[in-house]
């Protein structure tokens, strides 16, 4: 998967080049395109969106009753959508 999206990647910077857009548009689109895994938070930072996962992945803040897993950097709004915070994790 991760060699799929780097040769995805790949190919999106070159056909950019190719058509006459520099290589600063080109890398551009492709951060926007990998943005979907993470959202703005209030503070303006970019957090991970909550995932799936057996275990605590590394930088997980807390479980989600759904079973998620939030990196979230404040406490207000954590896991609102995936039914509440079961633990705090740090």
């Amino acid at each position: 998967m991760k060699i799929r999206r780097a040769l995805s990647s790949t190919a999106l910077i070159i056909l950019m080049l190719i058509s006459g857009l520099g290589a600063s548009d080109a890398l551009g689109a492709s951060r926007r395109h990998q943005s979907h895994h993470y959202y703005r938070n209030s503070s303006g930072h970019m957090i991970h969106r909550p995932v799936h996962a057996r275990r605590a992945p590394r930088g997980a803040t807390a479980e989600c009753y759904d079973g998620t897993y939030s990196f979230s950097a404040h406490h207000q709004g954590t896991c609102s959508h995936h039914g509440g915070v079961r633990a705090w994790l740090k």
